[in-house]
């Protein structure tokens, strides 16, 4: 800033607080918005994931003709797709927390 014009300092100074305005700011609000995206984007994808899971165990107990009738072993599908369901969710439970950790460690 070696202008001998006050006016020309003013505006270079003016520059450099929109400029830094610009880095602080906007540009960390962009890459929070993509990694937001992304966020959602894979939760979506996951659920569905574990819908499916779920949807083609039951279908498969289903099939077996030891489960069909009219016997309470007709509700056994259910509750084994109700555990699998369950187990899916703890394991991407632990799997998040375990990357959780690594991050903040």
């Amino acid at each position: 800033m070696s202008t001998s014009n006050p006016l020309e300092g003013a505006q270079e100074i003016q520059q450099m607080l929109v400029d830094y305005a610009k880095q602080e700011t906007i540009l960390p609000l962009k890459q929070l918005g993509r990694y937001l995206g992304l966020g959602i984007g894979g939760s979506i994808v996951m659920a569905f994931g574990v819908f499916f899971v779920g949807l083609a165990t039951l279908r498969l107990l289903q099939s077996i003709d030891t489960f069909a009738g009219g016997s309470w072993m007709s509700t056994l599908p259910y509750v084994a797709t109700i555990f699998v369901l369950l187990l899916a969710i703890g394991l991407i439970y632990l799997t998040l927390s375990r990357a959780k950790k690594k991050v903040l460690a």
